[in-house]
């Protein structure tokens, strides 16, 4: 069960927003790209953001580039996973090889700060704070098992004999 307090951002949330192009020197130090997360959507974002929290938003959340570095620091950031509307399919794969959990649901009524939990195995979404549930189709095991392992690269490290 994930659970954590919604930070809610519009439709068309690029992954030059996610992860801005002008630190992308700092590929090399994702820590350090990772405090900069969102910034240009919510310059308050990693300052308010809570280890466990969930980013939302509508839809086409992470299109543009299809640079990894977007997953991964909303995940560094602390976010436990992100649901959106829709997300921009190589993002939404992206997320899921890096072990954080991507779900597809109607998020109309959310609003950040509201208190939220995920139950992957249930296939729910509920606002605590709103007492909206949100149902989405079970992620095929194959993904649930890669983001049990914490990522693609553990997945496979644990399923192939190295």
């Amino acid at each position: 069960m994930i659970k954590g307090k919604i930070r809610l951002f519009g439709d068309g949330v690029s992954t030059d927003l996610i992860c801005p192009g002008r630190y992308y020197h700092l590929r090399g130090n994702l820590p350090e790209l990772a405090k900069h997360a969102l910034e240009d959507a919510d310059k308050d974002f990693v300052k308010n953001m809570k280890p466990g929290d969930i980013v939302a938003a509508g839809e086409n959340f992470g299109c543009g580039s299809s640079r990894e570095h977007a997953a991964i620091v909303i995940k560094l950031a602390g976010a436990s996973c992100v649901i959106a509307k829709q997300f921009a399919r190589i993002f939404f794969r992206n997320c899921i090889n890096i072990g954080l959990p991507a779900i597809e649901i109607d998020t109309t009524g959310f609003e950040s700060g509201d208190e939220a939990e995920v139950d992957m195995k249930a296939g729910v979404v509920r606002n605590l704070t709103k007492g909206i549930e949100r149902r989405f189709p079970q992620l095929p095991e194959k993904m649930l098992a890669i983001l049990k392992a914490g990522g693609l690269v553990n997945y496979i490290k644990e399923n192939s004999g190295l």
